[in-house]
């Protein structure tokens, strides 16, 4: 079953963008284009997370979020504002938010922080996530070690930070665009086959001397680390 997650956003524009991206990513998504309404739905406190708007009509997106902690509705929020100075953002923290993301942003960066959000709220201890794992790949974030079937994966630091990314979204295609934002930090596409030169050396290293390789390549699309085609 997905987890379910709230929109509240007035552009509409905006809105589609976040709710098309996160449903291609697996959630289970309700939107709001109002305080009112996004106060309403989030009372039951029956989603993973809330993704709100501070500019929003009806009700401002800090007082639909002080509302929502007044009733003791502990669901994790991140706000997003086109407000981002340090007064902004330490008065949306302190209000109640569990984060809070300026814009323009890009997608990747929000489900990367939704994600963290849930597994922070997953009831995993203190909420760090210090190893990642699929199948029988195993990577320690703090050691930076990488095994396989309990062989060590000798990898390169933008290496590394490859699998990484592809072990936070197992089993999902990742476009190029998505690894250009979260691997190398390029908001645009710099014309070179940088990327393929580092999966291809990556795939190697993972998947040579295996009878089922975990990287796999979506004509057309991007990558996915998974099983099978």
């Amino acid at each position: 079953m997905s987890q379910k997650l709230l929109v509240v956003e007035d552009d509409a524009a905006t809105a589609a963008f976040i709710v098309k991206g996160l449903t291609e990513a697996g959630y289970t998504v309700d939107q709001a284009d109002n305080g009112r309404d996004g106060l309403f739905l989030a009372s039951d406190g029956s989603y993973g997370a809330i993704i709100l708007d501070r500019m929003i009509p009806a009700m401002d997106g800090m007082a639909v979020l002080r509302a929502l902690r007044a009733a003791n509705i502990e669901t994790p929020v991140i706000i997003l504002s086109a407000l981002g100075t340090p007064e902004h953002r330490v008065e949306g923290l302190t209000g109640g938010s569990d984060d809070y993301l300026v814009k323009p942003f890009s997608f990747a960066e929000l489900l990367a922080r939704v994600q963290l959000l849930l597994r922070r709220s997953g009831g995993n201890g203190n909420g760090v996530v210090t190893t990642l794992r699929f199948e029988d790949l195993e990577m320690d974030l703090l050691s930076r070690r990488v095994k396989r079937g309990g062989n060590v994966v000798d990898l390169q630091p933008r290496e590394f930070r490859l699998l990484e990314y592809f072990l936070r979204h197992a089993d999902q295609v990742v476009t190029r665009t998505m690894l250009l934002e979260g691997v190398w930090d390029y908001h645009f596409d710099p014309g070179t086959n940088v990327i393929d030169v580092h999966v291809s050396r990556l795939r190697r290293k993972l998947d040579d001397g295996w009878d089922n390789p975990l990287l796999h390549t979506v004509r057309g699309v991007g990558y996915r680390l998974g099983l099978g085609n």
